[in-house]
């Protein structure tokens, strides 16, 4: 069992930057690709960025490109989502996931932590 627990959500303004922390107690955090969701008000949760298991490789939606980067501390069992130059459209619940294989199909993460809110004034 692999539990998550996500943190560093809170309220900024447009412009703004936050950085979010995934964390787990999992012995074997480093064999996992890790994900970051989000869920916005009436809306399905939507892929973000995935990392590989070793950090090598990583993938983002369109959207975030340039704005966001994914990392990841496997001596720390730590992944990272720095958020930079957030608009009000990434206001959403922030999820970590995390599986063995990497993707960005949602359904296809087992692990996923408890959410963090980011929100994003005008």
């Amino acid at each position: 069992q692999v539990q998550l627990v996500e943190s560093g959500g809170g309220l900024v303004q447009a412009g703004g930057s936050l950085r979010l922390a995934c964390t787990t107690s999992a012995r074997t955090f480093s064999e996992y690709a890790m994900g970051w969701f989000r869920q916005a008000p009436g809306k399905e949760r939507e892929f973000v960025a995935a990392i590989n298991w070793n950090g090598v490789n990583t993938i983002y939606t369109n959207s975030v490109k340039g704005r966001f980067t994914i990392s990841r501390d496997n001596a720390r069992k730590t992944g990272y989502l720095q958020m930079n130059s957030l608009k009000p459209e990434d206001t959403a619940v922030y999820y970590c996931a995390a599986d063995r294989r990497y993707g960005t199909i949602t359904t296809s993460y087992v692990y996923w932590g408890q959410g963090t809110q980011v929100t994003v004034s005008s």
